[in-house]
């Protein structure tokens, strides 16, 4: 039976949304201090499969940037591994773009040029127009078409938090890495730039790792929600399943118990049961 099984097989490849793609397998990350070593995380596992929105959420010092940083390649872990694709991550690459909080646009060049210059780096042999084109093209993406000659100093922090995704997106990554990107915006920028960037996500399916403190916006953007422990030694509790059907709509999700099911779960491990086992 199984070998008559496996030449079936070989014309049904896996789809997409089920292949394992981000690997983090046995991560920790020590520091040494003064007073000796400092463990930020422990034992960490998670499988990510390609193209899902994973939303990461803890308290303060629970470990997530650093985290994130040992995938996009700016921190290497003190044991395990952390592969994409299955292969180790050593250092950073266009294969993994990061957008920040504080956006980290270069404030003398213009919103054109701030995305002109990844592309460049990344694809320097391709031609001038081909290159041009792709930044009009993402710029249009994340409605910045009419700013695109403006320097940073002269536009919205939703304007600049729009040129950071479009800079990161232009050069097509397969994992794109935000770091609380919506955290200094207020409400309704945020809930705007929450909706494009689901937009932008279902065209282009990009694998997207996120950190952020906002039950809310977890469960409006995410496939999965990863909760994380308290620091330190931490890890990860659990991870939460957000089974709302895509395209989603706010105000329907909203209306659902299920939404205010999953929303009381994450708060009580949050403030109830994120803390490490008092006879541990």
């Amino acid at each position: 039976m199984q070998a008559s099984n496996k030449q079936v097989l070989q014309f049904q490849p896996r789809p997409i949304q089920n292949a394992s793609f981000l690997n983090i397998e046995g991560v920790s990350k020590v520091y040494p201090t003064p007073t000796g070593p400092y463990t930020v995380l422990e034992n960490v596992n998670l499988t990510v499969n390609e193209g899902e929105f994973i939303c990461v959420i803890g308290h303060s010092g629970c470990g997530k940037s650093t985290l994130l940083n040992m995938v996009s390649g700016f921190a290497h872990p003190t044991t395990g591994s952390v592969t994409v694709g299955g292969k180790i991550i050593t250092e950073p690459g266009p294969d993994r773009m990061v957008v920040f909080q504080n956006y980290a646009l270069l404030p003398w060049l213009t919103v054109f040029d701030n995305v002109y210059l990844a592309v460049d780096s990344v694809h320097p042999n391709k031609p001038e127009q081909e290159k041009r084109a792709i930044v009009r093209e993402h710029l249009a993406l994340v409605g910045l078409t009419e700013a695109a000659e403006k320097k940073p100093t002269q536009i919205s922090g939703g304007m600049k938090q729009r040129v950071s995704i479009a800079r990161a997106l232009a050069i097509r990554p397969e994992v794109l890495i935000l770091d609380e990107p919506f955290g200094a915006l207020d409400a309704i920028t945020k809930e705007e730039l929450q909706e494009e960037l689901l937009k932008i996500w279902n065209d282009h399916r990009c694998t997207v790792l996120m950190i952020t403190h906002d039950i809310d916006e977890a469960l409006f953007l995410a496939d999965k929600l990863v909760m994380m422990t308290n620091g330190p030694a931490a890890g990860i509790g659990e991870i939460m399943n957000i089974d709302f059907p895509r395209p989603r709509n706010r105000d329907q999700i909203m209306e659902q118990p299920e939404y205010y099911d999953l929303r009381n779960y994450a708060l009580d491990f949050l403030y109830n049961r994120f803390a490490h086992d008092d006879a541990a």
